[in-house]
C-alpha cells in the first residue's frame, strides 16, 4: 500500500478510462486504499459487561474490574483474567465505561478511586485517576467517563478501582417488571483511528 493514501489523484487524472469504461488506475488505488483503511473490517470494537457484584476485600487496595459477558467484538477481546481487554491492532482506542456504585453503610466520606492501567502492574497510566466521595446508606452512584489510549498489537487495558471503605461495592441489579437488568459495569471500546 502506498505511504500516502489520503490524497485524491490530481485533477488531470480522469476517473474513467474512455476505452475500457473502467475506473482508472490512480483512482482505483485511491478507492482501494480508502476501503482498506475504513471499509474492510479495519475498525475495531468491543462491548463487555458484568452481571455480578464486585467488592473490595481490603481498603486502599487496587482491584481490576472484571467482565463476564461479551456483547460485540471485532479485534477487541477479553483475556485471562477477564479484567484484561486486549487489542489485535495498533491504534488509538477509546475505552468508555459506566459503573454502578452502591454504599451499604451510613459511614460518611467513603472514597472511590478509578484509573486506567496498561499491560500489568508496572504500567498504570499516569494522571488517569479520579476520586469520588460517596455518603449515605443504600445510595447509588454512577461513575462514567472515558480514556483514549495509544495501543499496540497484543496490549491490554484494565480498569482499576480502590476504596477507603469496604462497604462500597460495584452493584449489579436483576431485571424488574418494568426495567432490564443493570450490569455492575459496562465497557465499550472503539478504535477508528489508525496507527
Amino acid at each position: 500500500m502506498p505511504d500516502n493514501t489520503t490524497q485524491i489523484p490530481a485533477a488531470r487524472a480522469p476517473i474513467w478510462d474512455t476505452v475500457t469504461l473502467y475506473v482508472t488506475r490512480p483512482w482505483y488505488r485511491f478507492f482501494y486504499n480508502v476501503y482498506t483503511l475504513l471499509g474492510s473490517g479495519s475498525l475495531r470494537y468491543g462491548t463487555f459487561f458484568d452481571t455480578t457484584d464486585q467488592t473490595a476485600a481490603a481498603t486502599n487496595t487496587a482491584y481490576a474490574i472484571t467482565y463476564n459477558n461479551t456483547d460485540l467484538s471485532a479485534g477487541v477481546y477479553l483475556g485471562t483474567p477477564t479484567s484484561r481487554i486486549y487489542v489485535d491492532r495498533p491504534g488509538a482506542y477509546n475505552f468508555q465505561f459506566s459503573l454502578q456504585l452502591q454504599s451499604t453503610s451510613g459511614a460518611s466520606s467513603k472514597e472511590v478511586y478509578i484509573w486506567a492501567r496498561l499491560n500489568g502492574d508496572d504500567t498504570t497510566v499516569a494522571n488517569s485517576a479520579t476520586k469520588l466521595t460517596i455518603d449515605g446508606n443504600n445510595k447509588h452512584f454512577v461513575a462514567a467517563w472515558n480514556f483514549v489510549l495509544k495501543m499496540n498489537t497484543g496490549d491490554y487495558f484494565q480498569l482499576m478501582w480502590a476504596t477507603t471503605n469496604t462497604t462500597v461495592q460495584i452493584l449489579a441489579d436483576p431485571a424488574t417488571a418494568f426495567c432490564p437488568a443493570i450490569p455492575s459495569v459496562i465497557m465499550t471500546v472503539s478504535c477508528n483511528i489508525g496507527e
